[in-house]
């Protein structure tokens, strides 16, 4: 008996009054709904959270538009917050090893506090070392030093003086210490040119003299040196004791964060030893010199920025763990870099130019990394792993293995990684990432799966108003009434496509939603209605189904050749969906069989020119079974003949058409008519079971438009497989038709009650004798494939479906 769907069995509708919300501002805000819609996802995060170290990372899959960032946050944020604040980092001068910058951690808020102090204990210092070395006690020292000095070495010169006296000489002593002999004779000093006038002799006698005479005093002048050489270490000391009493004043505040900090305490120590190396960088007349061109090119002109300390993360504004999402993940945006300065056309660098990057910053907490961004870095994929690998954050230079010659850097000490990665992507990355790199798999051990939809029932949708209510308030939306409400439960169906199901593509909805809203406010409404979502989604698909008017004005002007009404042999009409962007329509094909004597089979057309896919391919070869089963238990069968898509010029795959061409065939074989105005869509089994297929609303909505554009003639309809009725979600205009007794949907199980509908004929069962009942639609096919079998001419049965 033929069963016609009720308009109620068409859509499943949530009942306004049934809901227990006045409109939107009554859904309480429930935090935790998000997770709760999502059992496995959440397993795989909450077990992420109670296992430590470096290879429990979760890999978050899903489809695009489940807002599987939004989930990791919603997820993420209450367990960071509970969490503790990881240290702030910072790099400081390596005065042992300029080229390795040493990293320091402090607890978070107290880097910025330590930069800040620092700065100002170094300004305090320049300033206050010129003007130690101009006070009173200074001054009055470093005279007494100087005092002391020059009465030793006038001591000295006069002893040196009078012992060259009894000699008969002169000492004459120069401003830069150099000293001269020069002879006496009768008490007056021989100049040059009289010592030259003198007799052989005597030149000769005094010059020998004079020679012992300066051996004599070179010990007094190299103990005279050695005075001068400890005056100025002296001199030196007393500098270094004035400045590092300045030292030790600004330094004093850091005294409680030396002994919680070794490496602070350590750093501050070497940096005063540096300041009191190089106390003259400290004067005021002191310039500083210009670099070598063949020296160090990564210092800059000055000594000062050895004293700075570089706040590497700064984690003073958080409460709790860091939670980040990284959107652009190039190599220095998550690995961080090492930047260069221009001075004189020359590139320098210091610690001072290291940048952290979101690895850092999310160091102690989270990070959220979307696969596809990831894919277009592979630079950066490859950093993240070995960083996980090591379990140590560095700054370097990337693909420095590839270089010929390396431009001069630093190599900033690494920094330990403890951090949790999210990475979300869809399946086919996580099957792809795990099969090509044993890395992934064992740093990604969890996989976080999202489901697309869940079921609809009191609790879900409850749950699904909950998401609903606050999309709605971060929206700033105006607020939804019940019977809005309800319709947004029916859309989430319609997104399923299932009445049972709710789909959980939640920023589809949220799309709808706000579309709504612009409507509502459009007409000063004070909430939104259901009217007002049935119109947004009207607006929006007249924005994207441009392709589809233009399809069915070619079916009006029968361009394409469809029939609505009528009969014909062979032909029968077919169901298909065609995809433009994201928007999906269905369009009614007409398929044709011819079948007549010889042994080629049934060619499949869409096979020979090369238009159908492999499982198009194997639902043709599926009717070769199924008339196996059916024809061929008492002969071979043995027949040619031909199935087409008529008027298709682009390639076909899928099966969902197998249950029409199966009838076209069997109708060409039976010459009985088929109804025309019918389509049909389903798969077949080598049985002759219809099976369930995809697309079936936009499927009868594309067949009821030709038909409603060329007016409703009260008796045609669409036969679709049983199992598919729980995925009907139609609108409003094809459930009125149905209600009306206008157009018709059947749902069918088998092939035999699809043919009797589309024929009128009862299909038949074979009996006992072999035989079908007379007047049977399958009487008739098996005595059409007996006639063909006795007028083929001797040679091999069928070979096939498919060529020759």
């Amino acid at each position: 008996m033929t069963r016609n769907l009720t308009p109620t069995d068409l859509r499943a509708c949530c009942d306004p009054a049934a809901l227990p919300f006045a409109d939107s501002r009554d859904i309480p805000d429930d935090p935790g709904a998000l997770a709760r819609t999502q059992p496995r996802a959440m397993a795989a995060l909450d077990l992420a959270l109670a296992i430590g170290g470096r290879e429990y990372n979760v890999y978050l899959a899903g489809e695009p538009a489940m807002g599987r960032t939004h989930f990791a946050r919603a997820f993420l944020d209450p367990a960071a917050k509970a969490g503790a604040t990881p240290p702030d980092w910072l790099y400081v001068h390596n005065f042992d090893d300029p080229d390795r910058p040493r990293v320091v951690s402090l607890p978070a808020g107290q880097g910025r506090g330590f930069k800040t102090a620092l700065a100002k204990a170094v300004t305090d210092m320049r300033e206050e070392i010129p003007a130690r070395f101009e006070r009173e006690a200074y001054l009055a020292q470093k005279q007494t030093l100087m005092r002391g000095y020059n009465a030793d070495r006038e001591t000295m010169l006069d002893e040196m003086e009078e012992r060259a006296k009894t000699e008969g000489y002169n000492l004459l002593v120069d401003d830069q210490g150099a000293f001269t002999l020069y002879p006496l004779l009768e008490g007056k000093v021989v100049s040059d040119e009289e010592f030259e006038r003198l007799e052989p002799e005597l030149k000769k006698s005094l010059k020998a003299k004079g020679d012992l005479l300066l051996e004599e005093m070179s010990s007094a002048l190299r103990k005279l040196s050695k005075e001068e050489r400890g005056y100025r270490d002296r001199e030196k000391d007393l500098e270094r004791d004035a400045a590092g009493e300045v030292c030790d004043a600004a330094l004093a505040p850091f005294a409680d964060l030396r002994a919680a900090s070794p490496a602070i305490d350590q750093f501050l120590t070497a940096m005063r030893a540096d300041i009191l190396d190089n106390i003259d960088a400290f004067m005021p007349q002191a310039q500083p010199a210009p670099p070598s061109p063949h020296g160090d090119l990564n210092l800059p002109e000055d000594i000062f920025y050895r004293y700075e300390a570089n706040l590497f993360v700064d984690n003073g504004q958080l409460s709790g763990a860091p939670v980040v999402a990284e959107d652009h993940p190039t190599y220095f945006n998550l690995m961080g870099c090492i930047e260069r300065e221009s001075e004189m056309g020359a590139l320098y660098t210091d610690f001072t130019l290291i940048k952290s990057g979101s690895l850092h910053r999310a160091n102690g907490g989270f990070l959220i990394i979307r696969v596809d961004d990831l894919a277009a870095n592979p630079g950066a994929w490859e950093s993240l792993l070995r960083a996980l690998r090591s379990g140590q954050a560095r700054v370097e230079d990337p693909a420095e293995g590839g270089e010929h010659v390396r431009t001069r850097t630093i190599e900033p000490e690494p920094i330990p990684l403890d951090l949790k990665i999210v990475l979300v992507g869809p399946d086919e990355a996580y099957e792809a990432l795990l099969y090509s790199d044993e890395r992934f798999g064992k740093l990604f051990k969890l996989k976080a799966h999202l489901q697309e939809n869940m079921a609809r029932n009191p609790e879900n949708v409850g749950l699904y108003l909950t998401l609903a209510g606050q999309a709605i308030r971060q929206a700033n939306l105006l607020p939804f009434d019940r019977a809005a409400l309800a319709a947004l439960v029916d859309y989430a169906s319609v997104l399923a496509e299932d009445q049972t199901r709710l789909s959980l593509k939640i920023p589809f909805a949220r799309e709808l939603m706000i579309e709504a809203d612009a409507l509502a406010r459009r007409q000063e409404a004070e909430a939104v209605t259901a009217a007002h979502l049935a119109l947004a989604r009207k607006a929006r698909e007249f924005r994207v189904n441009l392709y589809e008017e233009e399809y069915l004005e070619e079916y009006d002007r029968e361009m394409i050749k469809v029939a609505t009404s009528g009969e014909a042999v062979g032909k029968a009409n077919g169901l298909s969906v065609r995809m433009f962007g994201d928007y999906a329509f269905g369009l009614p094909h007409q398929i044709s069989c011819t079948v007549g004597v010889g042994h080629g089979g049934i060619l499949d057309l869409e096979r020979e020119a090369e238009l159908g896919g492999p499982i198009h391919t194997k639902g043709m070869m599926i009717l070769k079974s199924y008339l196996v089963s059916r024809f061929a238990q008492d002969k071979g069968l043995v027949m040619t003949g031909s199935l087409c898509f008529e008027q298709n010029y682009a390639g076909v795959e899928g099966d969902s058409a197998s249950g029409a061409e199966l009838a076209a065939l069997l109708s060409a074989l039976a010459e009985a008519p088929i109804r025309l105005r019918y389509a049909m869509t389903g798969a077949v089994s080598q049985s002759g079971e219809i099976m369930a297929v995809g697309g079936v609303n936009e499927k009868i909505r594309g067949f009821f438009a030709v038909c409603r554009r060329r007016g409703l003639a009260g008796d045609q309809g669409v036969l679709l497989p049983a199992d598919n009725v729980v995925n009907l979600m139609l609108d409003d205009e094809v459930i009125q038709a149905v209600a009306q007794g206008r157009f018709h949907i059947h749902p069918v199980a088998t092939v035999e009650e699809a043919m009797e509908i589309l024929t009128g004929l009862p299909a038949g069962v074979r009996g006992p004798d072999g035989t079908f009942p007379e007047g049977s639609l399958y009487a008739r096919v098996d005595a059409r494939l007996a006639r063909l079998a006795q007028l083929a001419p001797l040679g091999g049965g069928w070979q096939g479906c498919g060529r020759g």
